[in-house]
C-alpha cells in the first residue's frame, strides 16, 4: 500500500493513464541492482530513486576521484576519496526517504556475480569494462533477470534490454561475443560530455521503469543509439545468436 506522503510525492507519476496507482506499486514492490555508481549509475540512481522503486543495491568498489564530479553529480568536492557506492546509496536515501539504498563496495567478477544479484528484479549496468559486463550478462541469463545495459563514449551513447533467458530474445553476449579480453576504450582515454552521461543514465532509468511496470513499447530485443554530435537517434534490433555459449548453451 502506498501512504499518503506516497501519493503526494508520486502524484504527477500515478495520474499518467498508462502508468497510475498499479504502477507506482510495482515500483515500490521492485529491486533495482545497479552496477556502477559512475557516468551512468548517479543519474540512473537519483531518477530510480525519485521514481519510488522500492530497493537499490549500488555495486561499486571504485572511490570518487576529482575527474568524476564533471559528469557524476551525486559526489562532489568533500566525497573525493570516500566509496562511490556508500556515497550513493546516501545520496539515494536522502532523495526519497521512502527507498531502501544498499551498498556493496566491492568488485563484481564472474564468482560472485550470481550472488551479488540474486533478488533483484531487474539489473541495470552502467559499468565500464568488458569483462565486468560479461560477468554481470552471464549471471541475467542464469537468474532469469532482465539487464538493462548503458554505455557511453565521447558524443555517442545506447540503451539496451536483454532477456537471455527467453528463446526469442538475445542476451549481451549476443551482441558483442563472450572474450573478457575484448579490449575497450574508457572514458579516460576517449573523453565524454558530462551532459551526455546524464542523458543515458536517465534514459536507462526510464526504460527501466518500463520494463518493471509494463508501459509503452518495450526495449527488449532493441539497442537505441544515440550520436550526440550531429543529434541522431536510431533503434536497431538485435537478433539471438544461435551459436550463443551464454543464453544458447
Amino acid at each position: 500500500m502506498l501512504s499518503d506522503a506516497e501519493l503526494d510525492r508520486y502524484a504527477r507519476q500515478i495520474i499518467l493513464p498508462a502508468f497510475g496507482g498499479a504502477g507506482q506499486a510495482k515500483l515500490k514492490a521492485a529491486h533495482v541492482a545497479v552496477i556502477g555508481a559512475g557516468g551512468i549509475g548517479c543519474p540512473a540512481i537519483t531518477y530510480l530513486a525519485a521514481a519510488g522503486v522500492g530497493r537499490l543495491t549500488i555495486i561499486d568498489h571504485d572511490v570518487v576521484e576529482l575527474s568524476n564530479l564533471q559528469r557524476q553529480p551525486l559526489f562532489a568536492d568533500g566525497n573525493i576519496g570516500a566509496r562511490k557506492a556508500a556515497v550513493a546509496a546516501e545520496a539515494a536515501r536522502r532523495i526519497n526517504p521512502h527507498v531502501e539504498a544498499v551498498a556493496a563496495a566491492e568488485r563484481l567478477h564472474a564468482d560472485n556475480a550470481e550472488s551479488l544479484l540474486a533478488g533483484a528484479n531487474l539489473i541495470l549496468d552502467g559499468c565500464d569494462n568488458f569483462a565486468t559486463r560479461l560477468a554481470v550478462n552471464r549471471a541475467a541469463v542464469a537468474l532469469r533477470l532482465p539487464l538493462l545495459s548503458a554505455a557511453i563514449g565521447a558524443f555517442e551513447g545506447q540503451v539496451a534490454l536483454y532477456e537471455g533467458w527467453r528463446a526469442d530474445s538475445p542476451c549481451y553476449a549476443c551482441l558483442v561475443g563472450d572474450d573478457p579480453d575484448r579490449p575497450g576504450i574508457n572514458c579516460a582515454e576517449q573523453g565524454v560530455m558530462g551532459a551526455l552521461a546524464g542523458m543515458i543514465g536517465t534514459m536507462a532509468a526510464l526504460e527501466a521503469v518500463r520494463a518493471l511496470t509494463g508501459w509503452g513499447q518495450p526495449l527488449a530485443g532493441k539497442l537505441a543509439l544515440i550520436d550526440m554530435l550531429d543529434r541522431r537517434w536510431r533503434e536497431v534490433a538485435v537478433a539471438k545468436d544461435p551459436e550463443c555459449p551464454i543464453c544458447q548453451g
